[in-house]
């Protein structure tokens, strides 16, 4: 089966919850009227709040949400839960402590295999970064650094592009010197499709969202912009 992906740089539930667009547009790449989705929130600490506003939102948009837990998971069968998911969302957050829990309980693997298999893999933030190779991250304190992800799709992810005021500079600054490989580039509200580790397309939330790709040429960076597809405002 296709491995379907998608990276959002910002927005779903949590930044838009009153323009749920992008997480229609997730919903709609299942093929079930009801689909199951599952949110993976170790980036934030599996915050309580960030778990409520999934089930309240997924809820209202018809899906049957469900979380799991590391620290408190509900079924020794991660592999069989994650596997039998629609989609499963990954929240924002800590890219590399979650990145470790997740090497730790053999997410690295489930999650692709839970991908072949047919569920649609995607998240926000550290939860784009997540499946590239490496990305733009604040996990340490201080100026963006680069992380190394599970590298499902190859190069880099960087998110929250127009939303953050170093992010743009960051990325192409890492990108000219080679510590970033070429990169995908995502503003708050814009999310990049993949269908087996090939874009095909980029979506928005808001009228003004880009995605962009950034590319190494000498020593300098050189961004492009991509064409998006804007989705409209769409609420609950």
């Amino acid at each position: 089966m296709a491995l379907h992906i998608v990276a959002l740089g910002g927005g779903g539930f949590l930044m838009e919850p009153d323009n749920l667009a992008l997480d229609r547009y997730l919903l709609a790449q299942t093929s079930n009227e009801r689909p199951k989705v599952a949110y993976l929130g170790q980036a934030a600490g599996e915050h309580q709040d960030m778990i409520l506003a999934f089930v309240r939102a997924y809820i209202s948009l018809g899906a049957i949400p469900s979380w799991l837990s590391l620290f408190r998971p509900h079924t020794a069968d991660i592999e069989g839960y994650l596997c039998e998911q629609d989609l499963i969302f990954v929240g924002g957050g800590n890219t590399k402590s979650m990145i470790a829990l997740w090497r730790e309980w053999g997410l690295d693997r489930i999650l692709r295999k839970a991908g072949e298999g047919g569920t649609v893999l995607a998240g926000v933030s550290a939860g784009a970064i997540c499946w590239f190779e490496a990305g733009t991250t604040d996990s340490i304190p201080g100026a963006l650094t680069v992380v190394r992800a599970l590298g499902y799709l190859g190069g880099g992810f960087s998110p929250h592009y127009d939303g953050e005021s170093e992010r743009r500079p960051a990325t192409q600054r890492l990108v000219a010197a080679g510590q970033l490989p070429d990169t995908y580039a995502m503003d708050d509200g814009a999310a990049a499709h993949f269908v087996d580790g090939k874009l095909v397309g980029v979506v928005t939330s808001r009228p003004n969202a880009r995605g962009y790709r950034v590319t190494r040429q000498g020593d300098q960076a050189v961004e492009t912009a991509l064409p998006v597809h804007y989705l409209m405002a769409s609420s609950r």
